[in-house]
């Protein structure tokens, strides 16, 4: 196939553990981009989080952020959103308050928890991003343009249960899904990074055949399902790793490089 639009998810493949994403990743998603393809990002993270990686990687196109709630160009043109209502969002916070979760909300591309804990410093050390600690009233106070809640557990098991609890308590009106063993991210119903990659390469008039995605966790799995071609990281979850058309080295040994050379732009 000839792939005209190749998606990398970030953390787990395209970053080690939110380090910053390697020379080697760089040159490779360059070059691709100098061989015709539009290289992109799918990913959980909010905007301001990846907007970063983008601009390291260089590409100049819209990136899919949110599991696919939030479509925006690097120079900050919203293609595509998909809020929360906001009646919602105080549901689910009160939902997990009662449960003792830890949560934490995006409000306009800014991040909220209850109280700056250990789970709070850890995520914001992961995506070199800074929060605001409100309480959990002060949570349900900033409820505008809500793209997703984030629950974090201490282990899968524990996260697959929360996932199991919010679908029982609010049916098809939100879809969570696990980004990682620790993440329950709670976003529309609709939303995930499949409709993200359709979105976009409809937009860029580039058909679905065409397309090439990577990555290595459940949240990965619809985009990975409806890309043209898929590519699992070495280090992804065994769901990932059988849905997919390839498979490249781990994250930790530059396996988004080694997918480019070896599937996107292969070396003669």
């Amino acid at each position: 196939m000839s792939v005209k639009l190749f998606v990398t998810d970030l953390d787990g493949t395209l970053l080690p553990g939110g380090q910053q994403v390697s020379a080697a990743n760089i040159e490779a998603a360059q070059a691709a981009v100098k061989a015709g393809v539009t290289v992109t990002i799918a990913t959980g993270r909010m905007y301001k989080a990846a907007l970063p990686v983008a601009k390291a990687l260089g590409v100049d196109v819209p990136i899919i952020t949110y599991n696919g709630a939030l479509i925006k160009t690097v120079g900050g043109e919203v293609l595509y959103s998909s809020f929360l209502d906001p009646e919602l969002v105080c549901r689910v916070v009160d939902f997990c308050r009662d449960r003792g979760w830890y949560l934490q909300t995006y409000s306009k591309d800014e991040l909220y928890y209850a109280e700056y804990d250990e789970n709070a410093k850890a995520y914001e050390a992961s995506q070199k991003i800074q929060g605001h600690a409100v309480g959990w009233d002060g949570l349900k106070q900033h409820t505008d343009e809500v793209c997703k809640v984030l629950s974090v557990s201490s282990c899968a098991a524990e996260t697959d249960a929360r996932i199991a609890e919010l679908r029982a308590a609010f049916g098809d009106v939100i879809a969570p899904v696990r980004s990682n063993a620790n993440y329950a991210e709670i976003i529309n119903a609709g939303v995930s990074k499949a409709a993200g990659i359709r979105n976009l390469a409809s937009r860029l008039a580039i058909a679905i055949e065409d397309t090439m995605a990577i990555g290595d966790a459940d949240n990965d799995l619809p985009m990975l399902k409806a890309a043209g071609k898929a590519i699992a990281m070495g280090n992804a979850v065994p769901a990932v790793k059988a849905v997919c058309d390839y498979e490249t080295t781990d994250c930790e040994a530059d396996g988004f490089a080694a997918a480019i050379y070896r599937y996107v732009i292969p070396q003669d």
